[in-house]
């Protein structure tokens, strides 16, 4: 599975990176970076609460 960013949406707060930092990076620019191309089905619950949590609504979960 993969996890999509709108880069529209996405204000880089680092919600996401506190709850799977070897997903997600804020780089030193400011810009959020998805570590991994394909995450694993085990990481599912990361994900969700990362998506539920991200107050910009900017990343969804795509199989």
């Amino acid at each position: 599975m993969k996890i999509e960013v709108d880069r529209n949406r996405c204000s880089s707060i680092g919600i996401c990176e506190s709850i799977a930092p070897d997903i997600f990076e804020i780089g030193p620019a400011g810009a959020l970076h998805i570590l991994q191309d394909e995450v694993p089905e085990a990481r599912r619950a990361d994900l969700e609460q990362a998506c539920q949590d991200c107050p910009t609504q900017a990343l969804r979960i795509h199989e």
